[in-house]
């Protein structure tokens, strides 16, 4: 079986368990059948972290972006500067990027242009995006219809939303990623629509050192963890498991087609 976390901040995991090392939590992935990483950058000031990480490891993609949560200040990101970060080749994606309502207030028009201009680099380098949407569904969409990402894609990651957000994000030409919050008792509402989009167009991911999934809730996560909600959402759908990592894993690498197996 081959399972791969398509989103997880290996630069910020809890490596207490294993005596600080990444190479202890990347050995406990591998043990349970988690072959490849993309690892997400959400500053550009610790963009040569994650690009570190990935170009240590042969199994670990990296991206590069500036999470929406970022408050605006002297690095805001253009898209100049992120197509030339991104012409590494250990980097297959632009983001995280999108808007979050839940934890900005006021005047947003900044995160809009961040936004925008995290679209423009990807068309830039034909590289996919990866988008945070909170509490933001009609502007996310809107802006990815404005500025016409449908010609780069990418993966509405950790979703959150319903089915109809769904249905839309696809037809922009986006997956649809799950983490361990598809596993919470009172995500009914997520759990519907991992049930409903097709199969070729869903991601599995931890989201890892945050949300992991039942039964580690609680605790951090790490990516030997997909597991869970691979397992979780085959169940739910009344498929083996091995066919929900299949598929998956062919979705992550043609969305994100620079990532080497």
């Amino acid at each position: 079986m081959f399972l791969v976390d398509s989103h997880c901040h290996l630069d910020q995991l809890d490596l207490t368990a294993y005596n600080g090392q990444l190479s202890g939590a990347l050995a406990n992935a591998a043990s349970q059948d988690v072959r490849h990483m993309l690892c997400v950058c959400i500053n550009l000031q610790n963009f040569p972290l994650v690009l570190n990480v990935a170009e240590q490891y042969p199994h670990i993609s990296a991206s590069v972006g500036h999470h929406p949560n970022e408050e605006a200040g002297a690095l805001e990101p253009t898209a100049d500067h992120l197509a030339q970060l991104a012409q590494h080749e250990k980097i297959v994606a632009i983001g995280e990027t999108g808007l979050d309502y839940y934890r900005s207030t006021g005047d947003l028009s900044w995160q809009h242009e961040r936004f925008r201009q995290h679209i423009r680099a990807a068309k830039k380098v034909n590289k996919a995006l990866i988008i945070h949407s909170r509490q933001a569904r009609v502007d996310t969409l809107r802006i990815l219809e404005e500025e016409e990402a449908r010609t780069v894609g990418g993966v509405m990651h950790c979703f959150t939303e319903d089915i109809d957000m769904a249905n839309a994000a696809i037809e922009l030409g986006f997956y649809i990623s799950f983490s361990g919050i598809v596993t919470f008792p009172n995500a009914k509402e997520i759990q519907a629509v991992a049930k409903q989009i097709p199969l070729d167009r869903m991601l599995i991911e931890t989201d890892a050192p945050y949300l992991a999934p039942v039964p580690y809730r609680g605790k951090p996560n790490e990516p030997s963890y997909v597991r869970k909600i691979a397992e979780y959402i085959a169940e739910l759908r009344g498929i083996d498991v091995i066919e929900l990592a299949d598929q998956t894993t062919h979705n992550f690498f043609n969305c994100f087609k620079q990532a080497r197996r």
